[in-house]
Order: C-alpha cells, then structure tokens, then sequence
C-alpha cells in the first residue's frame, strides 16, 4: 500500500445518466490539497455546497447510498469511491451538476480508467490509516449478515453472497491486497433480480436502468406478456431470456460478478469512515444498509482509539523530509539541531519528531542524576519544526532566516525523559502575513501531551 498521499494531476470530466433518478450530469474530478479527503460539490445549486464523504452524513440506503450535508443531496456514491480507493487517492474534489454520478456501465472501470489517464500525484504528507486494533463485528440475525474487520497490516476483503436463486447460488470473492481492486473488481456491474424490478421501477428508483449498466438475473420463467412489459420499461423494441439466466442474455465478466460487485460495494461504502484502512474484511450477505453500519462501528472505534489530532507517527515508514533534507532548510547545527524528521506537511500543519536519547549534550549538565530533557529545549525543537512550515512557503528558504519574535501561554505538562520519542505538531493560527507567522506548538510523547506553546516568528532574507 502506498505512504504517502496521492492526488490526480489535473481534472478530468465524465458525463453520464445517474442510475436512480435517471438525470444526465456532468461530474468532474478535481486536485485537491493534502488531508482534503473525499468530498462531493453540488455546483448546480445556490452556493454550491459541500458534502463531505462521510458516513455520518448517509440519509438513504435504498439500492445505493446517498450522502446528504449543508442541505444537498448526492445519490448513490459507492461506485465512484470504491474507485478511488482501488487507485489509493486519498485527496479529491468531485463536482457535479445534478443529483447522481452518471452509472456508467454500473461499475467502477471507468472511473478508473479516466483518473489514471491524467494521472496520479504523490502529495508532501503522509497517509493516515486507521489500523483495526481488534476485531470489530456486526450482524443482523434475521438477514443473516456478519461482517467483521479483523487486524492486518494491509487491507484485504472476502464477500461471500448466497441468494437462494438456481442462477446465481452461493459466490464467493475476495482481494488479498488492494491493489488488485482494478484487476480483479472493478469492471464488475451492478444487478437485481427480475422480482425486484417492478418494485424498484414504483418506487421512483432506476429511472436510469439500462440493461447497458445493470445486469438483471431471471431466476424463473417469464411469460411473453412479460418480455414486452420489460422491452418498454427499457425502451428496448425487444428483450429476450433463456429459461433461466440473465435478461437480454448478457454475458456475465466473471461466472461471480454479483459476488464482485457486492465486494465492490463494500469497498465504496467503508470509504466513508474517512481514513484509508489496515484490516481484514469479512462480510457475509453485505448490503447498503449493513455497510453503512458496519462502517460506522468502524468510526466509532476509530474515534475512541485516539484524538484524532495528535499526528500519527510509524516508525516504519519513510519521512516526508529526513535529517538531510531538514539540514538544507534549517540553519541549526550541532548541538543545536533538534528535529530529526518531518512525518507530515501541508499549507498550515507540519509535524515532525525528536528522539531524545542519553547521548544528548544537555544531559551532561542538566540534572546529571536525574535526566530530564529542559524545557527551553522543548520549544526550541517545536520553534525549529515550525520554521520547516513558515519557510516552506517561500521558493528559496535557504536563503531565509526564521527568528522569533514571541512565546505565549507555554506551559511544560510532563517531563521528557532518554528514550521518548517527541512528536511535534505546529499550526498556524493565520495567514503569513509581510513575514510574520503565528502558530500553535504541541508535543507529544505518545498519546500524552507534555508541552506547548503559541510562538510568533518573523522570516528575514539573509541578505537583509
């Protein structure tokens, strides 16, 4: 699985009718910065609000999921996320012009196949995953659906599906890494059965049906009468089926491509717990509506495992910048440079990390006995991880100095010991404006706060 987060290069464009309400709509991808997230825009309504991709906001999980915030609505979203999780994007803008994304051929291949052609970009700023600490389950008894998310470090997922029906029986699918989504599932359509059409059709629902973007299995034997009343449902002269199979006699992609779509399904709708996950999934007779609740079992356990605002550090994955790249910005030398690594960096929020060890000069005359890290040291590491953020946003910050100007509210809440690891978080509380910056600084060892502080600093180009 990719560490860092990706966005696409440029914006891309697709058109199409939406499968539900059966409206035509223009639906364009756009760049979006790091930590953006998914988030759908409705510009075809007075302000043009915002939903964000978030499965607190679904408010219908009838035959799709349809998300709902700052009073818009966008209908059945699970085909266009899964394809964005099949690419690992973590970062995207998705503008419409109508109520649904167009279905398209009723998968996600075409999704994917116009984001890669413009292209993926690798984004200054590590991914976030959520990584399934213990097993995680949900069930409902009377449809006999379980789902469990086990702990793993990758993201794998088995759906198995059993309808009772002569044609279909019971399927089985299952990806053992996510980057065999594009291969493996998503061409795989969406479908229903023969009973569900007519039912579907009274309820206002697939006003955009087409036997082009949906796969409708006859699991019984269907009389002339009946043929025509579909051929015209469709606007189809003519629609055939053999005594038992698939309406109109389309080919199946795979002998399991219900299965394949339902995992597909699966993907698209966990998207909403808003991180990219580690686990392994488990669903068995998954829908919508028992995605949704799964997914947000998963949030709430996301949510307890941490404050979500204490950046993540793994060890094990590659910095954003290293010890040499924060030497060719920063000034500080031995034994002054304090910062050793930068784990995450956007337009207002960096983060960096301090291992602190015995080996320390300051240890030599500071509590010689009793080692204890001092506090002035604190913030000046902190100080040193926020001049990686003021100086990122000039062109050439070699050719800068940061000095600061002012400390506020500092208070020291834990001592800091050899062998912590300190983790850095700085954000600006305004706009740099003519060199100035503020920011809020926050150490952590841990899940424990030990230090911060509001610092004002001002950048000089060295030749002044």
């Amino acid at each position: 699985m990719r560490v860092k987060q990706h966005t696409i290069k440029k914006q891309v464009t697709v058109s199409g009718v939406g499968l539900h309400t059966g409206v035509i709509s223009n639906m364009t991808f756009l760049p979006a910065p790091p930590n953006h997230g998914f988030k759908f825009q409705r510009i075809d309504l007075p302000g043009m609000p915002v939903v964000d991709a978030d499965v607190d906001n679904v408010v219908d999980i009838s035959r799709g999921t349809t998300l709902e915030q700052n009073g818009a609505r966008v209908f059945t979203v699970e085909h266009v996320l899964a394809s964005l999780v099949g690419l690992e994007i973590d970062n995207i803008l998705i503008q419409l012009d109508g109520p649904e994304p167009p279905i398209m051929d009723g998968s996600s291949i075409q999704f994917i196949e116009v984001l890669e052609d413009v292209g993926l970009e690798e984004q200054n700023a590590l991914r976030r995953f959520f990584e399934v600490p213990e097993s995680i389950t949900y069930r409902e008894p009377s449809r006999e659906v379980e789902m469990a998310a086990l702990p793993l470090d990758d993201y794998r997922v088995t759906v198995m599906v059993d309808y009772n029906s002569p044609v279909l029986g019971s399927q089985h699918a299952s990806i053992t890494s996510i980057s065999q989504f594009k291969n493996e599932i998503a061409s795989c359509r969406t479908f229903c059965f023969l009973h569900e059409l007519e039912m579907l059709y009274n309820q206002n629902l697939i006003k955009g049906g087409d036997l082009n973007n949906a796969i409708v299995v006859v699991d019984r034997v269907i009389e002339e009468k009946e043929l025509e009343h579909l051929a015209k449902m469709f606007n189809k002269k003519k629609v055939e089926v053999r005594k038992e199979g698939i309406l109109n006699n389309v080919e199946l992609r795979y002998k399991n491509e219900p299965a394949r779509h339902k995992l597909l399904d699966v993907v698209g709708d966990l998207a909403l717990v808003g991180r990219p996950l580690k686990a392994q999934i488990l669903a068995a007779r998954p829908g919508h509506a028992a995605n949704v609740a799964f997914a947000k079992k998963i949030k709430r356990a996301m949510e307890r495992a941490g404050s979500v605002h204490i950046p993540h550090y793994d060890p094990k994955l590659p910095p954003v910048m290293d010890i040499n790249q924060i030497s060719n910005i920063l000034p500080h030398r031995y034994p002054f440079q304090l910062l050793d690594k930068i784990i995450y960096l956007d337009e207002t929020v960096v983060a960096g990390v301090k291992n602190v060890t015995i080996n320390e000069p300051f240890f030599m005359g500071h509590f010689p006995n009793n080692p204890v890290m001092p506090g002035v040291l604190q913030v000046e590491a902190m100080a040193q991880t926020g001049g990686i953020l003021v100086l990122s946003t000039v062109d050439d910050p070699e050719k800068y100095w940061t000095y600061f100007l002012g400390i506020e509210s500092c208070k020291f809440r834990k001592m800091v010991l050899p062998g912590d690891t300190l983790v850095f978080k700085c954000e600006l509380l305004a706009p740099i404006r003519r060199g100035i910056a503020k920011m809020k600084g926050e150490a952590f060892v841990g899940n424990t706060l030990v230090c911060e502080a509001i610092m004002t600093a001002s950048i000089v180009r060295k030749e002044s």
